[in-house]
């Protein structure tokens, strides 16, 4: 008599990746991301032309009125302005994620024999690399309207640094609104709702002491603030290492609370 013995399905397999494998996995989905760009550059779109249309229209519009000039609000208003991009293009992995949900994408590759944490984490590995071609977009067509880094090399990188990882921090909440939503645009109405108040209610735009003063407590423990202020510093010289321990906190903080939220939304899909 002949026993037939059942074979393991895909996801009990991948339950049984090791770190390393795992590691591989991610990498692997993460290239695979951002090879696809090479073949659809429509990809960046989004992290190309925000970037310069903010950059020109805060540069030109509001720079004369709030600064005096346009020059010395570029100076002020740029490393805000990136803090700002990368707060939203964190939001293309929340959009990403629901799309691929809705899909059937995220489920196919989850039934691979692959570590089942791979897909999340190639996706959020790929999108916060994405964003180094935003900041070089930023700095590069800065420096052509006249914005000057006076902390050369060294602290062009660390600004970078600390946006990433600020980035991957905020992918967490990203990633936690993408599993919950029910579908791509309320994750963008619920994306917006959350980052415009954070980022126009900090220091990103205008100086703390020209709002009022019951907004002015606010803009102070923003985090949004210390980071635009931290990068200020990195970039144009000036205090850096209290904004910059307050915003590495603040993202140890959003990381603590939000990947275990979106590890236990992802864990209920399967």
């Amino acid at each position: 008599m002949t026993t037939f013995t059942e074979a393991a399905p895909a996801a009990a397999i991948s339950n049984r990746v090791g770190p390393a494998a795992a590691l591989r996995h991610t990498m692997t989905l993460a290239w695979r991301s951002l090879v696809q760009i090479k073949h659809n550059p429509m990809e960046l779109l989004d992290l190309s032309v925000q970037p310069i249309m903010f950059l020109l229209l805060f540069t030109y519009v509001f720079g004369g009125a709030i600064a005096g000039s346009t020059s010395d609000y570029l100076q002020f208003s740029l490393p805000g302005l990136v803090v700002q991009n990368m707060l939203f293009a964190t939001l293309t992995t929340a959009i990403g994620l629901s799309t691929d949900i809705t899909k059937g994408v995220f489920d196919r590759l989850r039934s691979l024999p692959i570590a089942r944490s791979a897909p999340l984490a190639g996706r959020i590995v790929a999108d916060t690399l994405k964003q180094v071609w935003a900041f070089a977009l930023f700095v590069g067509l800065g420096a052509v309207l006249g914005f000057r880094v006076h902390t050369g090399v060294a602290g062009v990188l660390g600004a970078l640094a600390l946006l990433l990882a600020f980035a991957l921090a905020m992918s967490w909440l990203s990633v936690l609104i993408g599993l919950t939503a029910s579908e791509p645009e309320k994750v963008q109405i619920v994306a917006f709702s959350l980052m415009m108040p954070l980022t126009f209610t900090s220091n990103a735009f205008v100086p703390t002491k020209t709002l009022p003063e019951w907004l002015q407590r606010w803009v102070e423990v923003n985090p949004v603030t210390h980071l635009a202020d931290a990068v200020r510093g990195l970039l144009s010289g000036g205090p850096v290492a209290t904004h910059a321990t307050i915003s590495l906190i603040w993202a140890l903080g959003i990381a603590l609370v939000f990947a275990p939220l979106s590890l236990r939304a992802f864990r209920s899909r399967g």
